[in-house]
């Protein structure tokens, strides 16, 4: 590939904005890493918990929603949704989750898995949950 005729048709400018881009877009991918480590797994279900377990416990649950029961596993400081009766998946899709604020939400099914840190401190660092 030639550089030469690319950084011609380039003004400094250019070269400025395309590296200020990579450079924001490096940081994003580090910082996205670097949050706090969580303990505890809580499951709500209609906004009432129905199931909390540590996150340093292998084990396995099944949750009762109003489709059915899903099945969350524990494994390795990770939980995630193994198997759910919802017609999409994607709470199957959202993959395992581990840090501190972090939330699975099983949407048709009424569940939201939620990570917690030291203390049970709930952290109230998102916009959002729809009912």
């Amino acid at each position: 590939m030639a550089l030469s005729p690319l950084l011609r048709r380039t003004t400094w400018l250019d070269r400025v904005i395309v590296l200020a881009v990579l450079l924001a877009g490096l940081g994003g991918v580090v910082l996205a890493g670097t949050g706090a480590r969580g303990e505890r797994v809580v499951v709500e279900r209609d906004g009432k918990v129905i199931f909390t377990a540590p996150l340093a416990e292998e084990r396995t649950a099944l949750l009762e929603g109003p489709l059915g029961a899903a099945l969350l596993s524990i494994h390795g400081g990770k939980v995630c949704i193994l198997e759910s009766p919802c017609p999409l998946k994607v709470c199957i899709g959202m993959g395992e989750v581990a840090r501190e604020g972090e939330l699975l939400a099983c949407v048709p099914n009424h569940l939201l898995v939620r990570i917690e840190g030291r203390g049970g401190q709930r952290r109230e660092d998102y916009d959002l949950i729809s009912r």
